[in-house]
């Protein structure tokens, strides 16, 4: 068995003393894992890590053997990312939610979002957006996506500003602000396009409202919690945003 295919590293470990398992997001065969050999010396190294794209052919005697990898990195991003707080942690996250899809589960939208998010994490502002709207699209790759296209109560589609947590569907201003304090918020950046990142209290309101459906609906029903990497980028985007001036929150 052999393939050639476009991937990006979003996972690697040890395996012996000279040898790597790595785990890539590739276009036409999903989440996949094989060894590197001579991927856990020195003058692999900097090539092998989360975040660069690699142009990988994988080679087993069967399908459902491991095979191996032969990997050449095409663009090489790592460095610039493990640098930063928020971007490592970013890629940390990224990488726990991509683990929870069957390995060698085609999802061809998936690899082009991924690669073009991490193309950008280096800018905290983006970093926020994306992830947040990469959770949002998680969801609807595991089989939970949120219907956040009109109001529940009225069928409108104008004005969506809370979305319901037991049905997950969006609620309009007028129809949801009897019950505002059982909703949550929906940014407007998760349904639209925007000219510009969203301000810090928008990133965080919409990180509320995808943490809930993935604690209640992913996490929790596999006996999980929320990755600690997602905290962890929270916390290096507010650090990150005190550091902007007012005009750039």
């Amino acid at each position: 068995m052999e393939w050639v295919d476009d991937g990006i590293i979003v996972g690697l470990r040890r395996h012996g003393e000279a040898n790597a398992i790595v785990e890539l997001l590739t276009v036409a065969h999903g989440r996949h894992l094989g060894l590197v050999r001579g991927g856990g010396s020195r003058r692999q190294a900097a090539a092998l890590q989360p975040g660069n794209s690699v142009r990988a052919s994988w080679r087993a005697r069967l399908d459902e053997h491991l095979g191996a990898f032969t990997l050449e990195v095409t663009r090489a991003r790592a460095g610039r990312l493990m640098g930063e707080a928020h971007s490592a942690f970013a890629l940390a996250h990224v990488g726990a939610l991509l683990r929870l899809l069957p390995e060698r589960d085609p999802h061809p939208g998936l690899h082009l979002i991924v690669e073009t998010m991490v193309e950008h994490l280096a800018e905290p502002r983006l970093t926020g957006m994306m992830v947040a709207r990469f959770e949002l699209m998680m969801l609807s790759e595991l089989g939970f996506g949120l219907d956040l296209s009109s109001c529940a109560a009225t069928g409108g589609r104008n004005d969506l500003l809370y979305v319901s947590p037991k049905s997950g569907r969006a609620v309009s201003r007028d129809a949801g602000e009897p019950w505002r304090d059982r909703l949550l918020g929906l940014p407007f950046f998760l349904i639209s396009e925007v000219a510009e990142p969203p301000p810090s209290d928008e990133i965080r309101t919409a990180f509320a409202l995808t943490g809930y459906f993935l604690a209640q609906r992913v996490f929790a029903p596999r006996g999980l919690t929320l990755p600690d990497a997602r905290q962890s980028l929270l916390t290096a985007l507010d650090r990150a945003a005190a550091r902007l001036p007012p005009s750039r929150l």
